[in-house]
């Protein structure tokens, strides 16, 4: 694969993920969408699916990482750090555009929603916040969470023929609708650095109205977070396996 391949399919692959994802919570929150208050197990799928449409897009230009914590983990394991760059660089850019696409495809409920007396801000459906918002603990629970996004990821290719057959990204697609069902509930599972700041970072400067804070006290969780749970998967993969 060649940097400009390689670029191009994390650019495009990680869009259809953040449209997707950040698509199905604004579906969820947004006065007047049709799927309003659909709930959290909705979410939850929708960002699977994202996953599964964007990664199968990705897959026969770059392999579909779609993901930092992902890049790195594999880089750890193996010891080929060439083109992590080339990888992170095109998942944060897809990012980007991918929460521009979800913006504009919600633009008439972005523009209700600020015209409410009682208008509710937007972050959420692009960047991630917690629950109960206390740094170390959210820290641990992006680690924990990212090491059962990647180290499954990396095990699931000493299988043979899930690569060859696809099966690997549905797979994933399902571990990924599974830990935000099982470990989303403390922070909202970033579990991927590129999904949170890309989206957030649009967030800050797209002409939302009424849209509130883009919370960057926080920002640096979901972004350390899934980097030392992708670090510390490569490291166990590579001793245990």
């Amino acid at each position: 694969m060649s940097n400009g391949d390689i670029f191009l399919g994390e650019v495009i692959g990680t869009a259809i993920l953040i449209l997707f994802g950040a698509g199905v919570v604004a579906a969820v929150v947004l006065k007047d969408s049709k799927a309003k208050d659909a709930g959290w197990v909705v979410i939850a799928f929708g960002w699977g699916f994202g996953v599964l449409a964007g990664a199968y897009t990705a897959a026969p230009l770059s392999g579909g990482h779609l993901n930092p914590a992902v890049t790195l983990g594999i880089a750890v394991d193996t010891g080929e750090w060439d083109t992590v760059h080339v990888y992170v660089a095109g998942q944060l850019v897809g990012a980007i555009l991918g929460a521009v696409l979800c913006w504009l495809a919600y633009f008439a409920q972005f523009q209700a929603n600020a015209e409410e007396d009682t208008a509710q801000p937007t972050l959420g459906i692009f960047a991630t916040a917690p629950a109960i918002r206390r740094p170390v603990a959210n820290l641990v629970t992006e680690i924990i969470a990212t090491v059962g996004l990647v180290l499954p990821v990396l095990a699931f290719g000493l299988t043979e023929g899930l690569g060859q057959s696809g099966t690997a990204i549905l797979i994933v697609s399902f571990l990924v609708v599974g830990i935000g069902l099982s470990l989303g509930g403390p922070t909202g599972y970033a579990i991927n650095p590129a999904r949170d700041l890309g989206p957030r970072l649009t967030h800050a400067v797209l002409p939302i109205p009424n849209k509130g804070t883009s919370d960057w006290g926080y920002a640096w969780i979901p972004v350390v977070g899934p980097l030392i749970g992708g670090t510390l998967s490569g490291l166990i993969f590579n001793a245990a396996f």
